[in-house]
């Protein structure tokens, strides 16, 4: 029995975001990188920031994770629409953490998303962070050491 092409791209596009996800918190930065399309773009307009193609967006996520003592990205699946080799999407995302300045951060927002299918599978061509939630409460507990808990790939 073969899976349908629509449930297979969108498994796939879920596969993408989880995929991000991780790198991000794992601060893999050439694996955020190589999720994108050669052109493809990040947006942060929350802070005036946006970085075009895998180098400036490798760049900038490792500049913008370099701002964190301790950071946590919890991100949950929205809407998915297909047309092609192109999709758009929406991921909403709820973060917490603390600044090196030692300021707290905690705030939930939503990823605008746009997608093609490549010869490598599915890349993120924009991703528009919005921010629709700031708490800047000092945040009560603190981050224990961490370490890979999976073998490495």
């Amino acid at each position: 029995m073969s899976i349908p092409p629509a449930i297979a791209d969108r498994f796939e596009i879920e596969a993408l975001r989880g995929e991000i996800g991780d790198a991000v918190m794992m601060r893999d930065y050439d694996r955020v990188a190589s999720l994108f399309t050669s052109d493809g773009v990040m947006r942060w307009p929350h802070i005036g920031k946006e970085f075009t193609g895998r180098a400036e967006i490798r760049a900038g996520v490792e500049w913008g994770q370099g701002l964190w003592e301790f950071f946590v990205q919890n991100a949950h699946p929205g809407t998915i629409r297909l047309d092609g080799d192109l999709a758009a999407g929406r991921a909403y995302v709820q973060e917490f953490g603390r600044m090196r300045d030692g300021s707290s951060h905690a705030n939930h927002a939503v990823y605008h998303d746009r997608y093609q299918r490549t010869a490598d599978g599915w890349k993120f061509t924009e991703r528009v962070y919005e921010v629709r939630y700031l708490d800047s409460t000092p945040l009560a507990g603190s981050p224990l050491p961490y370490g890979p808990l999976l073998p490495s790939e």
